[in-house]
Order: structure tokens, then C-alpha cells, then sequence
């Protein structure tokens, strides 16, 4: 229950501006639960949530309301998503992308295989002229593209305009090499 509500409303205990909303419409609730077989002190909880929490078209939030803060939530030793059933009215809302494969690989000249790209590591720490060089050593090393890590943003170790002319001098670099 504590994790329906904290993935929910954020709140598994009562605070005074329970009172400015109809609560119970948003909580999410936990509706079955049932022991993990051999194992001790596990449980396979099932979790339903109002669609109103999220919202309509967006992947993003969907997932970050089920699957964020939850998995530090201190009172739980453990936690695994092992399936979630998404409603077909609510999939309708999703518009997909705003193109397909065929106009990536037409950017990129690539066909016949798959594409293949990564995450840049350690997602944070890196200076921008090292996190340029590590572009170009995966493009000189084959990969068709990188993509930067969700965290990674404008910080001040790594400013995205630095970070942008590094890894522009490194895609350049690398395509006159390969």
C-alpha cells in the first residue's frame, strides 16, 4: 500500500492538504498481494493507478509517476517492475514518433543492419572536451550514433554549448576518417 501511495499521491501517511483534494480518486492501490514462493519476506504486489495521474500522450511521465522516487523509497529493501499493462484507451493518447527507421537511416546513410549507438560514461563527471572525445572515439570505433544520458543537462563542469562544439568537432572529425 505504501508503495501504491508513494508512486501515486506521494503520501502514505496523513498531512493537512489531504483535505484540498478528493485523495482517494488519485491513490494508487494495491489490490492483491501474494508471497514470492521460497523466498522469505517478498511479495509480489499488484498495483492499479487512475489514469488521471498521467498524462495523456506522454510515455514520460507515465513511467516516471510508476517507476521514480519509489525505488529509493527507504521503507522497502527491494523493489522490481516485472510487468505493466497499459489500458488501450490510454495507449491511444501515445502519438508515437513524429517519423520512423527509414528517415534515421536516411540521416544517417546506414542500411541493410542495425543501428547501433550508446549512453556516454559515467553519464556525469566528464568535461565537455572528454565527453567530445569519448564521442568521437565511439563513432571512429564504429557506432552510428551516442545519445546523452537523461541526467546530463547543462551543469557546470560540462555547459551544453561547450558540450555541443566538442561533439560537433568530434562527429566531423570522425566522419572525414571513416
Amino acid at each position: 500500500a505504501a508503495v501504491a501511495a508513494e508512486s501515486s499521491t506521494g503520501t502514505w501517511t496523513t498531512v493537512w492538504t489531504d483535505g484540498l483534494t478528493s485523495l482517494d480518486r488519485y491513490k494508487g492501490r494495491c489490490y492483491h498481494i501474494e508471497p514470492v514462493p521460497g523466498e522469505e519476506n517478498q511479495y509480489i504486489a499488484y498495483v492499479a493507478y487512475p489514469l488521471d495521474l498521467f498524462e495523456e500522450g506522454s510515455v514520460t511521465n507515465m513511467f516516471t509517476s510508476i517507476v521514480g522516487n519509489v525505488f529509493g523509497f527507504k521503507a522497502l529493501g527491494a523493489l522490481r517492475l516485472e510487468d505493466l499493462r497499459i489500458p488501450p484507451a490510454y495507449v491511444k493518447t501515445f502519438q508515437g514518433p513524429p517519423h520512423g527507421i527509414q528517415v534515421e537511416r536516411d540521416k544517417l546513410n546506414k542500411y541493410g543492419r542495425p543501428l547501433l549507438g550508446c549512453t556516454i560514461k559515467p553519464k556525469l563527471g566528464l568535461s565537455a572536451k572528454n565527453y567530445g572525445r569519448a564521442v568521437y572515439e565511439c563513432l571512429r570505433g564504429g557506432l552510428d550514433f551516442t545519445k546523452d544520458d537523461e541526467n546530463v543537462n547543462s551543469q557546470p563542469f560540462m555547459r551544453w554549448r561547450d558540450r555541443f562544439l566538442f561533439c560537433a568537432e568530434a562527429i566531423y572529425k570522425s566522419q572525414a576518417e571513416t
